[in-house]
């Protein structure tokens, strides 16, 4: 924590009730202060920069005006929540956000009793506060409850899912939409366009002036019916825009407001509390506010490794291997060129899943549905249905959000629809609601589904081209990160489909990996030599289908079988090997590596691959370990 010099108003909050204590001036001054303090140690950890920076004078306002944790605040996706959790006694331990074993990145309920609700995916916000207002009148209690959701976010089905019936049951719950016009890109759809509408309503202003004209004219108590209106003069809108569709949907609409000016969001909260019945309140603010590299370049600042804060330079070394996004980028890019049935999908992260240079070679072939993965699933389905290839971009960790849609859109009419996993497997400081180690389990459930990972970059750009050559679903999964620095060729292989590749022969026992793990067990598999322990190491390639053949050879030649994946063990890719063995009737020994059932914390990618014992030593040392178990051979 820095000195108290450094942080005079902000080293006296203990408590949120300290926040109520300090005049709008004095709050403007915590406000500076809290921006220093979160550039400070995003520098340093990484993290959520720009979206934090944002929300710093309306996380003030709701302190200054709520009583928390009474009343709830549910905060949607929570990357603009760090002001929160610093104002509710985690300042001291601020300085180990996203560390293992420090502070979420994101809001969670056994963190903290002001944590309301756990987030991390988009658009859950408005759910989950009507969730807890209903839950509130359930028991005869009258608690505010408040929902903070950002326009990307409302880009999500489940947003309108939810307002639609918030605005039906007319229960009381105070809606924020921070429009800051972006979510991680720049935001796209018809509801970015009616937002920047309300905003810039030319008749607007020419209303609000005719407004004040009227309200001056009453007699006797024109005067001060105005000046009580002043300080709400931007709220009147939802009387002066025509057919608001919050308004339309049953919500009291008031907005947009100034999202950094803390005295009218003071006093519009303070009126919010008395209205019946669900509120939104629309606030305009500037993502990366009060900090002139982000204000600049907001996508480059929403999510950040360590970086200089006096410039805003990357800490990131020269000379590293081109991550697996950027050579799936080049790649598809490549592939379209001869391709012209191929067309990209993202949800609201061009510039994340790589497709931000695909949308510029090919426009008119690029799809941002905004945050709805469950329709760019369909989406893809409807295009894949009228002759198009479709391929769809998507964190791991974020097509969860549509394993319906695959099953039945996609799966079920055997369509040619090409799913590309970025960030599939542990991703470090983002934690357990970002780490894609679910994929291959929910994947390989599925008819019709082909499911690849690739062991390096170079194989990455085959499994891709096998793919859109498949005509039928196929998912290629792929690491956070850089490559292993494997030279890149200027041509394509496809794979045959369901078929492994053996990287080494020799000894009794066989390590069967997918993906990251291939490189993981040859360091195994090198330990175990060292000590006379020799080994065959097969890079599987395909964890559906699976190289059945060659499981049916090791489980006659070898007398210990070891698979590795960086996914879930349940019902993984190691379950799939030992289905197959039990189905098939060989009763060779089998270790299973993988994720352990439970949810796995925040650190770095190396201190969470010891925690799954994922590292070579500690593969090395099980094998060791079951080997000394088996009956020695005759």
């Amino acid at each position: 924590m820095g000195s108290v010099s450094m942080y005079p108003l902000l080293n006296r909050i203990e408590n949120p009730e300290d926040v109520k204590k300090l005049t709008v001036r004095e709050l403007e001054q915590l406000a500076s202060e809290l921006r220093h303090f979160i550039i400070d140690t995003v520098s340093q950890n990484g993290g959520h920069l720009a979206p934090n920076l944002g929300t710093v004078e309306l996380t003030l306002a709701l302190y200054s005006v709520f009583s928390f944790p009474t009343d709830k605040l549910v905060w949607d996706v929570g990357h603009q929540a760090y002001s929160h959790k610093i104002l509710t006694g985690r300042r001291d331990a601020f300085s180990t956000l996203r560390k293992k074993g420090g502070i979420t990145g994101f809001p969670n309920r056994f963190e903290s009793a002001y944590d309301a609700f756990g987030v991390g995916h988009a658009s859950t916000s408005i759910s989950a506060a009507l969730g807890m207002a209903l839950a509130r009148d359930a028991k005869g209690e009258k608690n505010q409850v408040i929902a903070v959701i950002g326009d990307g976010a409302l880009t999500g089905g489940e947003s309108f899912e939810a307002l639609n019936n918030a605005g039906d049951l007319g229960t009381k719950l105070i809606v924020i939409l921070n429009d800051n016009e972006m979510s991680i890109d720049a935001n796209v759809g018809a509801m970015s366009e009616y937002l920047s509408r309300i905003r810039i309503a030319p008749q607007y202003a020419r209303a609000k002036r005719d407004m004040g004209s009227l309200l001056m004219s009453i007699p006797h108590i024109g005067d001060k019916v105005y000046k009580t209106a002043s300080h709400l003069k931007d709220g009147v809108r939802s009387v002066l825009v025509p057919g608001s569709l919050f308004e339309e949907m049953g919500f009291h609409y008031i907005g947009p407001l100034d999202g950094h000016n803390i005295a009218l969001m003071e006093e519009v909260f303070k009126s919010a509390k008395e209205m019946e019945g669900p509120v939104l309140i629309h606030i305009h603010t500037v993502k990366g506010k009060g900090y002139q590299p982000a204000e600049q370049a907001p996508e480059k600042f929403h999510g950040v490794g360590c970086f200089d804060p006096s410039t805003g330079k990357s800490a990131k070394k020269a000379g590293c291997a081109p991550s697996y996004t950027a050579v799936f980028s080049e790649a598809l890019i490549e592939l379209a060129k001869d391709r012209p049935d191929i067309l990209a999908i993202t949800a609201a992260m061009p510039s994340g899943t790589g497709l931000k240079a695909f949308g510029k070679a090919y426009p008119k072939r690029f799809f941002d549905v905004g945050i709805a993965e469950e329709h760019a699933m369909t989406l893809a389905a409807g295009m894949a249905a009228g002759g198009m290839h479709p391929v769809i971009a998507l964190y791991s960790t974020f097509a969860q959000r549509a394993y319906d849609q695959l099953i039945h859109d996609v799966c079920l009419q055997n369509l040619p629809v090409t799913l590309c996993l970025d960030r599939a497997g542990l991703v470090g400081e983002d934690g357990p609601t970002h780490h894609g180690v679910f994929d291959l389990s929910y994947l390989r459930q599925m008819p019709n589904m082909c499911v690849m990972a690739p062991k390096d970059e170079e194989e990455l750009r085959h499994m891709l081209a096998t793919a859109i050559a498949i005509p039928g679903p196929a998912a290629v999964r792929y690491p956070r990160g850089a490559g292993l620095g494997v030279a890149l060729t200027d041509s394509f292989e496809k794979l045959p489909v369901g078929k492994a590749e053996v990287l080494q022969e020799g000894g009794s026992i066989a390590f069967l990996a997918v993906g990251t793990m291939v490189e993981q067990v040859k360091e195994a598999a090198a330990i175990l030599a060292e000590e006379g322990i020799e080994s065959t190491v097969v890079n599987m390639r395909f964890i559906k289908p699976l190289d059945t053949a060659l499981i049916d050879e090791m489980a006659r030649t070898k007398k210990l079988l070891i698979t590795a994946e960086e996914n879930v063990l349940a019902g993984g890719f190691g379950s799939a090997v030992a289905e197959y063995l039990a189905d098939s009737g060989q009763q060779v020994p089998l270790v299973r590596f993988g994720i352990p059932d439970r949810f796995i914390e925040q650190g770095t990618r190396k201190e969470l691959l010891s925690l799954c014992g994922l590292q070579p030593e500690q593969m090395a040392e099980c094998v060791r370990e079951r080997l000394s178990h088996l009956a020695p051979e005759a």
